[in-house]
């Protein structure tokens, strides 16, 4: 947790280059096909300056909000940015550490993993928003000679607010380039035999090491406004899929499980049953003890380790729940790497 002292500049942590990791990439001048990963993104520092700079960007993009330009401008730089930059700076420092943000360093951890697991492939990864910046990434890659590029976004479920925005900002990157490789993008992989497999494993793991039974199960993802699926995301079948698939092989019976979805924005209704009403309905009907994973996040960040571990937590409690327990994403996990390095493998066949 941070404390009042001033942080280290995470702009000068997050500007050092991926390469400081690993031996420089050199040209090759050939058709060896590189890997890309490609995040969401995270502030510099969890300060109200570099909040406001991230949110800037975050909610400046058409795909994260769907509305009129103009009209959302005004909204965004005379009610949001002026007000919101505070409050998730709060929320930021509850969960910063000595490693920076926790989404900068898992990213880093799994791309130095999958890179041990693909020796013969550079393997980079790149942020939409904030830093390392995507672009950077791709160039990079470019200037190794790299002439074939898998690219894995780390969003298993398909929205257009999240893969499609990462498309958009990789093709943004091509424009600044003089030489652009071909390209194969991994596929939404929400029913991937692998992804299920890493999931199920971390699942299983943490449930062993509970000293306590769960009464109820949550399954819970990133949600999504109705209204974005009325013009035809198909997110929620993903979800869906990705669900049942998981229940099949956990074995949950059907009244001790909910999936749920969180991070609401806005006043928009958004997909429901809502993760935190699901809390307070659990703990108020007589629930004690709750388990709760989001299998829609690749890596722990703010909406897993402060919205659920931290402020989902507190609210079932006050509720009258007693146990709670926030299971960790697939993060560096030895079965999520080597499921990531089998959909590259996939993906990349006749290139590789």
């Amino acid at each position: 947790m941070v404390s009042g002292k001033e942080q280290p500049s995470a702009t000068s942590v997050l500007a050092t280059p991926f390469t400081t990791h690993h031996s420089p990439l050199t040209a090759r001048h050939s058709s060896t096909p590189g890997v890309l990963l490609i995040q969401l993104g995270t502030p510099d520092a969890p300060t109200v300056p570099a909040l406001r700079r991230y949110l800037r960007q975050f909610l400046s993009d058409p795909r994260v909000i769907e509305a009129p330009r103009l009209l959302w401008w005004f909204i965004l730089n005379f009610r949001i940015l002026p007000t919101r930059p505070k409050e998730s700076a709060a929320k930021y420092q509850r969960i910063w550490t000595a490693d920076g943000s926790p989404l900068l360093h898992l990213t880093r951890l799994q791309t130095e993993a999958l890179q041990r697991a693909l020796t013969d492939l550079p393997v980079r990864f790149g942020m939409q928003i904030g830093n390392p910046p995507l672009a950077e990434a791709v160039h990079e890659l470019i200037e190794a000679g790299v002439e074939r590029l898998i690219v894995l976004p780390m969003y298993p479920q398909y929205s257009a607010a999240t893969t499609a925005s990462a498309m958009d900002c990789l093709f943004a990157a091509w424009k600044q380039e003089r030489r652009v490789p071909a390209i194969r993008v991994v596929p939404p992989y929400f029913e991937h035999p692998a992804y299920i497999d890493a999931l199920v494993a971390i699942i299983q793991e943490e449930l062993a090491q509970l000293r306590w039974e769960p009464d109820h199960f949550l399954l819970s993802f990133h949600g999504l406004p109705v209204k974005y699926v009325e013009r035809g995301d198909p997110y929620p079948r993903h979800v869906q899929r990705t669900t049942e698939l998981l229940i099949d092989r956990l074995g949950w019976p059907r009244e001790r499980w909910t999936q749920t979805f969180q991070s609401r924005f806005g006043k928009d209704e958004w997909l429901q049953p809502y993760t935190d009403k699901t809390l307070e309905a659990l703990a108020r009907r007589g629930v004690r003890r709750v388990f709760v994973a989001t299998p829609g996040f690749t890596t722990d960040c703010l909406e897993t380790l402060d919205e659920i571990g931290h402020e989902a937590r507190e609210l079932f409690q006050h509720a009258g729940g007693q146990h709670f327990h926030q299971c960790q994403c697939l993060n560096d996990h030895p079965k999520w790497i080597e499921a990531m390095r089998t959909l590259i493998l996939q993906e990349g066949h006749g290139w590789i």
